[in-house]
């Protein structure tokens, strides 16, 4: 009787265990961790190789001189660099979003999955501007891929949890898992001139640590969606490694690029708009009666072309396109290299001391 006492408080007191651990299991459990248990699958490193050249400075000095030549040589080289990056799944069939710097100039590829597996992928397209790369890997005979649901970046909420996913460090090979930093979004549609090639607009700033590696990872909310992708880090100056602010590439400006790499393999961009603008400096500013010198004054109109079509004039200040203030040149330059032909500017111009709203189509530049 007395063992069969001890047998019952035993099962009773292992149960209670269970119980605990069950309550402790599910109480760990929450948005953040169902969404990394959701994403990781579709994360994947990305390993490239490119060839860079580097010219000697020195080496158009003399020509093709054979003089000089005989004691100088030809010091220009070309080398093999390797790089990591991190980029995620968007389809069943393979295609994979990165950054253009990580793979755009890449002679090889290699993704590596969270299960060990590596393809060779192929560039479907990339873009230099909006620093957006296509990628494409070939599924094995019936397998299809884990992918990511694409987001939508408008809705976004200052202070929402997000999950940056990512390859930092080139730990990815080492784990065959992405590394998981959580924070918030601390900002929205921030501009940055960080590169004069390239357009980093409308980013969304994060405090989720995004490191050397971590670019073209996804960022994702807390019910699993890419809202953007990492793409820069802040670090004053002080290292390659983060201080507190991300950056990330808003999902549905992606969305766009992606579409027109996969029909077209490259963004059109050859318009032209047949105006001429300069600055709006302190004399124009004074002399049209604004309160600061800023916009672009139009300076010149080319006769049937689409500003002159548009009703643009000349000395309109150009004070907004697209819902975007006009501050200078810079802003100006801006919006022109995320735009291609097709497109409509929406203009707000000052003009007889009011607003005039003008929409402009951009054509396709003629030869």
């Amino acid at each position: 009787m007395r063992s069969i006492f001890f047998l019952c408080v035993s099962l009773i007191i292992t149960g209670s265990a269970q119980s605990v651990n069950d309550d402790i299991t599910q109480s760990r459990q929450n948005a953040i961790t169902r969404t990394v248990e959701i994403v990781s699958p579709a994360v994947v490193g990305i390993n490239v190789i490119e060839v860079r050249e580097y010219r000697d400075p020195l080496s158009n000095l003399f020509g093709n001189d054979p003089f000089f030549n005989q004691f100088f040589g030809n010091r220009n080289y070309k080398q093999e660099v390797k790089g990591l990056g991190s980029g995620f799944i968007i389809s069943a069939d393979g295609y994979v979003l990165t950054n253009d710097h990580v793979a755009g100039n890449a002679k090889q590829i290699t993704v590596t999955l969270t299960n060990g597996k590596k393809y060779q992928a192929e560039i479907i397209g990339t873009d230099l501007v909006t620093d957006v790369c296509l990628l494409k890997i070939t599924p094995e005979k019936e397998e299809s891929f884990q992918y990511v649901k694409l987001g939508n970046s408008d809705d976004i909420l200052i202070g929402e949890w997000v999950i940056a996913f990512g390859n930092p460090f080139g730990l990815f090979d080492n784990m065959d898992k992405p590394i998981v930093t959580v924070g918030v979004v601390s900002a929205k549609g921030m501009n940055l001139n960080v590169d004069n090639n390239r357009s980093y607009k409308g980013l969304i700033q994060t405090d989720a640590a995004i490191n050397s590696g971590n670019s073209g990872g996804p960022l994702v909310n807390s019910v699993g969606e890419v809202i953007g992708i990492s793409t820069l880090i802040f670090t004053g100056g002080v290292s390659q490694s983060n201080i507190g602010y991300g950056f990330a590439l808003p999902i549905n400006r992606v969305k766009a690029i992606v579409s027109e790499l996969q029909s077209k393999g490259k963004i059109e961009r050859n318009f032209w708009t047949g105006m001429d603008v300069r600055p709006v400096d302190a004399q124009i500013a004074r002399y049209f009666s604004l309160k600061q010198a800023q916009g672009v004054i139009v300076s010149d109109i080319q006769k049937n072309s689409p500003a002159d079509r548009s009703g643009l004039l000349i000395a309109d200040i150009i004070v907004e396109i697209n819902g975007e203030r006009i501050l200078s040149n810079e802003s100006l330059m801006s919006i022109m290299q995320e735009s291609r032909a097709g497109d409509i500017w929406k203009i707000k111009v000052y003009r007889d001391k009011k607003i005039v709203t003008i929409e402009l189509p951009l054509e396709k530049q003629k030869k």
